[in-house]
């Protein structure tokens, strides 16, 4: 048995000892990957996976966790979250995932108290060094990290999803748009539906991987760097694509496409 193999095995004894899950799918390749995993070993039955709403996830992702439950035959249901009401996440600390943690979770509660089942978060072990105060939240609310238990990195998320026929095995990463807006900066429904607004249209234009990080009235757009070039050639309509989303100057990143780097730049405050 090869390693990622024994790790597939891993991943399944796991979610089978849970008995019942409540997965968090947010459409990602992790959870997407877990809330696939899941429904196979436990049935549909046992496994629901349930999709937070609230203004900071993308509409492309709602819509995307909508289609990849028809397509999966997955138990799904939506659940609307309330953080942007709790001033401590408004606030926008580097504390921010926390409180966003803790209202998911809250949200949560009730569907796998009623389900007597375990939550469970598509979390890997790459993850675990990055700059996420809500893995502390979630664990304090009891929701487990499978991937983390049978030792699943990033890749091997994606290598094995690609193995399965998984569409999601190279999706691009899509971390909440509360992510775009710089730490200490207030997140608002405004700047967030700006930020929505501002991807949704580069989209259109084609760019997968990207970033449309919120400063005031300055957008600074973040893609792969091999992207750059077109980037610059198709400048007009990258600039009323961005400008049209309510934005007065537009920035192009040279470095490119950095997911988590204002985290980095919290952690340097």
């Amino acid at each position: 048995m090869g390693a990622l193999e024994a790790k597939l095995k891993a991943l399944q004894t796991e979610l089978v000892g849970f008995g019942r899950v409540v997965v968090a799918f947010s459409g990602g390749a992790d959870s997407a990957f877990v809330a696939h995993i899941a429904t196979d070993v436990l049935g549909a039955s046992k496994a629901l996976c349930a999709t937070a709403i609230s203004p900071s996830l993308a509409p492309e992702e709602l819509a995307d966790c909508r289609a990849l439950a028809s397509e999966w035959g997955l138990r799904w249901t939506a659940v609307e979250t309330t953080e942007l009401t709790d001033p401590a996440y408004a606030a926008n600390g580097t504390d921010r995932c926390y409180h966003c943690k803790l209202n998911l979770l809250d949200a949560l509660g009730p569907l796998a108290a009623s389900e007597a089942a375990t939550v469970v978060l598509g979390v890997n072990v790459d993850d675990l060094g990055d700059h996420r105060p809500g893995q502390r939240a979630a664990g304090e609310r009891g929701a487990r990290f499978p991937l983390v238990t049978a030792g699943f990195t990033k890749a091997d998320v994606r290598e094995v999803s690609c193995s399965l026929g998984l569409r999601t095995w190279d999706k691009p990463a899509a971390a909440c748009l509360a992510s775009r807006v710089p730490y200490g900066t207030p997140v608002t429904l405004g700047t967030l539906t700006k930020v929505a607004d501002a991807e949704s249209a580069l989209r259109v234009l084609g760019f997968r991987q990207l970033r449309v990080r919120h400063y005031g009235e300055l957008a600074r757009v973040e893609l792969e760097p091999s992207e750059l070039a077109r980037a610059v050639d198709r400048r007009h309509q990258v600039v009323a694509a961005v400008k049209g989303a309510g934005y007065r100057y537009v920035t192009l990143d040279l470095e490119g496409f950095r997911s988590g780097n204002l985290n980095v730049a919290g952690a340097e405050s």
